[in-house]
């Protein structure tokens, strides 16, 4: 094993928050966490990749607790989870708008005939 090392750094409150639901939705300790972030920084991981975006947003307590309780009920990640949520929702608008934009084609087409 890789002999260790401290790493002691200040950092502004409000991203040590941040870190830190971070670190605690992964289920890591600092230790482990900071560690992955510095690996995929320098080793090149998925998260400092280049071409990807981080989304993030609070959530109450009880609605934390909400997800976690179904996470283990279905075995599903949370990241699987909600990037399964917004892609049927993006899915689902796009098809409306599909539908729509087919609806004004057809009220057009009639239109011209009618002219």
């Amino acid at each position: 094993m890789e002999k260790s090392k401290n790493l002691c750094a200040k950092i502004p409150e409000s991203l040590y928050i941040k870190a830190g639901e971070e670190k605690d939705q992964m289920g890591l300790n600092f230790n482990e966490y900071v560690e992955k972030i510095l690996r995929e920084h320098f080793e090149g991981g998925t998260a400092m990749t280049e071409g990807k975006r981080t989304l993030a947003f609070e959530v109450s307590e009880e609605f934390f607790t909400r997800i976690k309780m179904h996470l283990k009920r279905t075995g599903q990640t949370q990241r699987a989870f909600v990037l399964g949520l917004i892609e049927k929702a993006l899915q689902d608008a796009e098809e409306e708008e599909t539908r729509e934009g087919g609806q004004e084609f057809i009220q057009e087409e009639q239109e011209e005939s009618v002219a």
